[in-house]
């Protein structure tokens, strides 16, 4: 027989008793209609305007069944449940017990909202004891602009978190995340991330393996396995790895690889740093940079810090190294305090009491400046207390010493130098046995204001001194003792930078990062 049930039902007021803690676990309910089940006495038929309340929570839906002994709760069509002043759900069938106070739900769509947070799915379980909501069929998740996507997940009303993992998207207009585990706090609008991750910007994409990712600042951490590709063709990887995305502004920390794939330049170092919006990269803590010749003749430069600056083409304009500088390439090697390479004009000046070895030569003075074209060096410009000599053997050197000296090269072999103010100079003379081979035979010592010597085969072919010259010649056993080192002679062999100390830089592997 059907009843009418405008407010509690009859049966509700027998089992609730008097105890207090009973009271607070049967579902009250209301509804335009209701009977008993012709079958169950215990279950009552609920519809027209089903409102069903238990410990706070309300839920309405077109019709509905009670089960008075088992507590539970069917509901079918238009439900929906405000679970407290900030949170609903909605769906078309829900099955609710009042004992465990766990709401299983399912439909076309069903939708929580909690407060800001709104989750899709087709099917959901919310605990209420805790404020768990569960999906395992698919879910889509928004938050303010932010988006989330994935196969399985949980949302935790307490703390505004979502832990969601296999098939995990997170985007929003300015990027996007790909993972498969991903924890996403509502409140700090940051994703933390645990497993193979991609994040895709206007500026660059990233993969990390553990790390985390603030969707206001658009500012990822990553803490393994790091790599940034930026979308003007840099690369930078290192052990801890900050970027921000917004202002296309990286910073590495261990074992930091940079890699300009437009200028074919590698840095390395401790810590790096990549700036596009500014156009600077920056390595420190033992740092190499490598400027890479598909012919052999790649430039090598290590240094404390090294700077590299790009113009607005995106094409090297400097290169900026400080303190302990050692440059190696194929036909000069170099070390001083510091160094700058304009690139437009192809010239390295070192300076700080720098040193330059050239095949067999070594130069130095207080500042010197090396001009390439593409037949290699061109011209090298010795400023103040310059000093060059050649090793002839381990005790024998030609030397030449003076206040300047401009050394002119042609198609990359030495041409001639000036020696500029109170040069002088210490040369030996040589000829040919029969057997082809060169043989010393004599010494020339000479002073004057300025000096120019011609070479032939890299060797001192002819010397014009002009300005007060005092030309000597000695045989070779005769040469005085104090004459065969000029004043300032100092052999630096050691302190050459070999090949065998830069092996060439090897990227870091990328081969678990999937496209």
């Amino acid at each position: 027989m059907i009843k009418y049930c405008k407010t509690v039902v009859l049966l509700l007021l027998l089992l609730a008793g008097s105890t207090p803690l009973w009271s607070q676990r049967v579902i009250q309910y209301e509804s335009g209609m209701g009977s008993r089940h012709p079958d169950n006495s215990d279950v009552w038929i609920l519809y027209q305007g089903v409102h069903a309340m238990h410990d706070g929570m309300h839920l309405y839906a077109d019709s509905a069944l009670l089960d008075m002994k088992r507590n539970d709760f069917t509901a079918f069509r238009n439900i929906r449940i405000d679970i407290s002043d900030t949170t609903t759900l909605t769906g078309d069938h829900l099955v609710y017990n009042g004992n465990t106070k766990i709401i299983n739900i399912r439909g076309k769509q069903v939708i929580l909202v909690d407060g800001a947070t709104i989750l899709m799915t087709d099917k959901l379980t919310y605990d209420r004891n805790a404020n768990l909501a569960f999906y395992d069929t698919w879910g889509h998740s928004s938050n303010n602009d932010i988006n989330l996507e994935s196969r399985i997940g949980r949302y935790d009303a307490n703390s505004k978190e979502f832990y969601i993992y296999n098939e995990v998207i997170l985007f929003d207009t300015s990027a996007r995340l790909e993972t498969d585990t991903l924890l996403y706090n509502t409140n700090n609008h940051t994703a933390y991330f645990v497993s193979p991750t991609h994040i895709y910007s206007d500026s660059a994409t990233m993969y990390s393996e553990e790390g985390s990712y603030n969707t206001s600042s658009n500012y990822a951490l990553s803490t393994q396995a790091s790599h940034v590709w930026t979308h003007d063709h840099h690369q930078l990887t290192g052990d801890t790895l900050h970027y921000y995305h917004d202002n296309k502004h990286g910073l590495a920390f261990g074992h930091v690889w940079l890699f300009d794939s437009i200028n074919d330049i590698a840095c390395m170092g401790g810590f790096g740093e990549s700036n596009q919006a500014e156009h600077y990269s920056l390595v420190t803590d033992s740092a190499l940079v490598v400027q890479v010749d598909s012919h052999g003749d790649s430039l090598f430069v290590r240094a404390d810090t090294i700077h590299v600056v790009n113009d607005d083409n995106r094409q090297m304009e400097s290169l900026t190294a400080y303190r302990s500088v050692r440059l190696y390439r194929k036909d000069v090697q170099a070390v001083s305090d510091s160094l700058y390479y304009l690139a437009a004009d192809s010239v390295i000046s070192l300076y700080h009491d720098p040193v330059v070895w050239y095949d067999t030569f070594q130069c130095s003075a207080d500042t010197i400046h090396l001009y390439r074209d593409t037949n290699g060096l061109r011209l090298a410009e010795l400023r103040n207390n310059t000093f060059a000599f050649e090793q002839l053997d381990p005790t024998k050197f030609n030397q030449a010493k003076g206040r300047d000296c401009d050394v002119h090269f042609l198609q990359g072999e030495p041409h001639y130098a000036d020696v500029l103010g109170s040069a002088e100079m210490l040369y030996y003379i040589t000829e040919e046995n029969p057997q082809r081979r060169k043989l010393l035979v004599g010494v020339n010592y000479g002073m004057g204001s300025d000096m120019r010597i011609y070479f032939k085969d890299r060797q001192p072919h002819r010397v014009v001194t002009m300005g007060n010259p005092d030309m000597q010649t000695y045989p070779l056993e005769l040469l005085p003792a104090d004459k065969q080192r000029l004043k300032g002679f100092r052999l630096l062999t050691d302190q050459r930078p070999q090949r065998s100390q830069y092996p060439f830089p090897t990227a870091p592997s990328t081969d678990n990062v999937a496209e």
